[in-house]
C-alpha cells in the first residue's frame, strides 16, 4: 500500500484563518520512544504505570509529546514540506496522560510578505475539550512547490484548503450572477442562497411557493429583505419557471433547492426548454484532495447511469471546457477502467481506447486523453512506471472519467469522506451552469460550487 503524498502550501496560498489539525492518542510506547530519544530517562518517563501528574514522576515528557504534534502538522501539511521553524512560545496548561486523545490545531494568524514568515495560533485539546497547551509558532513558509511521500499516523484531519481560493477571488471580483434558486423550501436551501449573496457571488431569485418559502425563512430566522421571489404552485412548476427564466436571459444560472435533481433536470432537457444544446448534460465533481498535487475532476457521478461512447465523448468535453475556463489550457484526461490494457471482455476498456483515438482525431479537443488507465496509474507516476506505461496523462491526471455513474459516485465520495477532499459540484452541457448542492455540504463547498458556476457562466456556453 502506497503512503500518502504530502503537498505543501506556498506563502501566497495561505490565508488568515486557514487551519490544519492532527489527532493522536497518547501511547505508552510513544512516551518511551520520545523519552529515550531526548534523554529523559527518569522512572516517570519510562514506567507506563506512572501517569502525568503522578507524584512519582515528572510531566515534562508528556508535555513534550503534545508539543511534538504541532511540529508534525507544520511538517506534513500546513505549510507542509519545506517549512522552516523560526520561533515558538508555548504554555502548558494541563497534564497529559497515557490514553488521552489530543488534537493539535494550527490556525494562520498573521502573514509577513517581507520575509514569508507566518504566525500560527497553536492549541492542543484533550478528549474532553480541555486546553492542554496554547501558544504561537512562527515559521518561514516554503517558496516552491514540494511533494513527498510519508507514512502518516492515523486520525489526521487536514483542513488546508487553498486550491479553490483563486477561483473564489476571481468570482467575487465579477458582478453578481443572477441565479434562479429552484424550490428553496428548506432552511438549508435558503441559507445557501443568502450565503452566496452575502459573498457577492449571486443575486438570487427564489422560485417556488411564496408562502412556503417565507414561512421556512421566518422559522429559520432568515431575512428575505430585498430578495426577489417568483411564485409558483409546486416544485414541478418551479423547475419549469426557473428554466424559462434562464432561457429568456433573466437568469444566468440555476441552483437546486429542495426538489429532486431528476425533477429539475427533466425541465432542463425537455424539448421546449430552450436550454438544450448539442451536448449531453453531465455532472462534474471538482475536488481539492489534500493527498493530490492538483485539483481533480471526477465525472460523471450523478446523471449518466450507463453512458454510451457518444455520451462519454460529451462527458469528457464538458469537463475539459470547464478546466479551460479555470485556466488549465490542456487538461490531462484519464479514462478509467479496472486495467490498463484493452480487453473485449471489459467494455470500459474498449470505450477508453476509443476515446483516446477520438481525441487524437479531433473529436475531443483541448486536452490530452489516454485510456484505459487503472486508477493507480492515473494518479501515481511511480505506479505507472512500474507497469511500463508511457503516457502524457498517467500519474498526473486532471480529469478522471469513470466508466459509469456507480463507479464515479463511489470514487468521488471516497475522496470526500476518506480522503478529506472538498468538493464543488456542477451540471454542464446546458446553456447555463446548474449548481447542485447537498444539505451535507459545508459552507466552503457550497460557495466553491457557486464560484465555479459563475466562472463557467462567464466562459463560452456549449452549442
Amino acid at each position: 500500500m502506497s503512503t500518502p503524498l504530502l503537498v505543501n502550501c506556498l506563502f501566497d496560498e495561505l490565508a488568515i484563518g486557514n487551519s490544519a489539525s492532527l489527532t493522536r492518542t497518547v501511547n505508552d510506547d510513544d512516551i518511551r520512544l520520545l523519552a529515550m530519544a531526548s534523554g529523559h530517562l527518569s522512572p516517570g518517563d519510562l514506567d507506563p504505570g506512572i501517569a502525568a501528574g503522578d507524584a512519582r514522576g515528572p510531566t515534562v515528557i508528556h508535555g513534550m509529546w503534545a508539543a511534538s504534534l504541532i511540529s508534525a502538522v507544520l511538517d506534513t501539511q500546513l505549510p507542509g514540506p519545506g517549512t522552516t521553524y523560526r520561533s515558538q512560545t508555548l504554555e502548558f496548561l494541563r497534564p497529559v496522560s497515557a490514553g488521552d486523545v489530543i488534537t493539535a490545531t494550527l490556525t494562520v494568524q498573521m502573514k509577513n510578505p517581507a520575509d514569508r514568515s507566518v504566525t500560527f495560533e497553536t492549541r492542543c485539546l484533550d478528549q474532553a475539550g480541555s486546553e492542554v497547551l496554547a501558544g504561537t509558532t512562527v515559521v518561514i513558509a516554503p517558496s516552491g512547490r514540494l511533494a513527498r511521500r510519508s507514512a502518516l499516523p492515523p486520525k489526521i484531519s487536514f483542513q488546508c484548503r487553498h486550491r479553490f481560493a483563486p477561483f473564489l477571488r476571481e468570482a467575487r471580483a465579477l458582478p453578481p450572477l443572477t441565479t434562479a434558486v429552484v424550490h428553496p423550501c428548506q432552511p438549508e436551501a435558503i441559507q445557501a442562497a443568502l450565503e452566496a449573496r452575502a459573498e457577492g457571488l449571486i443575486e438570487p431569485i427564489l422560485v417556488g411557493p411564496d408562502a412556503k418559502i417565507r414561512a421556512v425563512a421566518e422559522q429559520a430566522g432568515l431575512s428575505l429583505e430585498g430578495i426577489r421571489i417568483e411564485a409558483t404552485e409546486h416544485s414541478h412548476a418551479a423547475a419549469e419557471r426557473a428554466v424559462a427564466l434562464a432561457a429568456s436571459g433573466h437568469a444566468a444560472a440555476l441552483m437546486k433547492g429542495s426538489l429532486h435533481t431528476d425533477e429539475l433536470l427533466a425541465a432542463v432537457i425537455a424539448p421546449q426548454s430552450g436550454l438544450r444544446t448539442q451536448r449531453r448534460i453531465s455532472h462534474v465533481y471538482v475536488l481539492d484532495i489534500p493527498a493530490y498535487a492538483r485539483l481533480v475532476v471526477v465525472t460523471d457521478a450523478a446523471i449518466n447511469i450507463a453512458p454510451t461512447l457518444e455520451h462519454k465523448r460529451d462527458i469528457c468535453q464538458n469537463a475539459i471546457d470547464l478546466l479551460h475556463v479555470l485556466g488549465i489550457a490542456e487538461p490531462k484526461v484519464a479514462v478509467l477502467a479496472a486495467v490498463e490494457t484493452v480487453s473485449a471482455a471489459m467494455p470500459a476498456t474498449l470505450d477508453a481506447a476509443a476515446l483516446s483515438i477520438m481525441a487524437a482525431r479531433g473529436q475531443i479537443t483541448g486536452a490530452k486523453v489516454d485510456g484505459p488507465l487503472a486508477f493507480d496509474n492515473a494518479v501515481d507516476l511511480a505506479a505507472a512506471r512500474m507497469k511500463g506505461i508511457v503516457s502524457p496523462v498517467a500519474g498526473q491526471a486532471d480529469i478522471l472519467v469513470a466508466p459509469d455513474l456507480e463507479a464515479g459516485n463511489m470514487l468521488a465520495k471516497q475522496f470526500i469522506y476518506l480522503g478529506g477532499a472538498d468538493a464543488a459540484g456542477l451540471v454542464l452541457g446546458a446553456r447555463v451552469p446548474i449548481i447542485l448542492t447537498s444539505r451535507s455540504d459545508s459552507v466552503d463547498a457550497r460557495l466553491a460550487s457557486i464560484a465555479l458556476a459563475k466562472l463557467a457562466a462567464k466562459g463560452r456556453s456549449p452549442r
